[in-house]
């Protein structure tokens, strides 16, 4: 997938743990035009879900997010990161354990870079003052890393099985409203 889209339309990665629960709720957002999941961030090329489970792709499941920033910002969508999950959790959310349920953000531009690590820092003081450990979420150049789709029965899987397993754990902990 290109890092390129059509006027008014942007490309970001995130990676939460498993997909199925982040890419709902990146879907449900205001000017999010397309979700998609997939793997990104390993070694192996056009990887299988059953070959990322294994932990030896180094793939992560991520969730491609397509949007409009005249309607969402990136900003708005690295809140959104940061509260769905619990970023200080290393390899595991939840009862997901492995490096594919590791945390990161691939980043498309320089900009994206910029305001990911400034969102960093504003949210690891919200979870120091909580008494809540360190932020292990990698911020990586998307450029560097191919996104490779994921099977059809994984993609907007949550729309497909409604009641499926969501499968994310949080801090808790709110993104702080920034005073502008």
């Amino acid at each position: 997938m290109s890092t390129e889209v059509e006027q008014n339309r942007e490309i970001a990665f995130f990676a939460t743990g498993c997909f199925w629960g982040a890419e709902r709720r990146f879907w449900q957002m205001d000017g999010v035009t397309d979700t998609s999941v997939g793997y990104m961030g390993g070694h192996t090329p056009a990887p299988s879900y059953e070959h990322v489970c294994t932990g030896t792709s180094g793939h992560a499941e991520a969730v491609a997010v397509t949007y409009d920033p005249t309607k969402v910002s990136y900003q708005r969508l690295l809140e959104e990161f940061w509260t769905m999950h619990d970023p200080t959790s290393l390899n595991q959310q939840g009862g997901d354990i492995g490096t594919q349920y590791r945390s990161a953000i691939f980043t498309t531009s320089p900009a994206q870079r910029s305001e990911a690590l400034a969102s960093q820092k504003v949210y690891q003081l919200a979870l120091s003052s909580q008494g809540i450990g360190e932020i292990v979420t990698e911020i990586v150049d998307a450029a560097t890393h191919t996104y490779w789709p994921a099977e059809e029965y994984h993609q907007k899987y949550l729309a497909k099985n409604p009641n499926g397993y969501d499968c994310h754990s949080s801090t808790g902990v709110p993104f702080p409203s920034l005073v502008k």
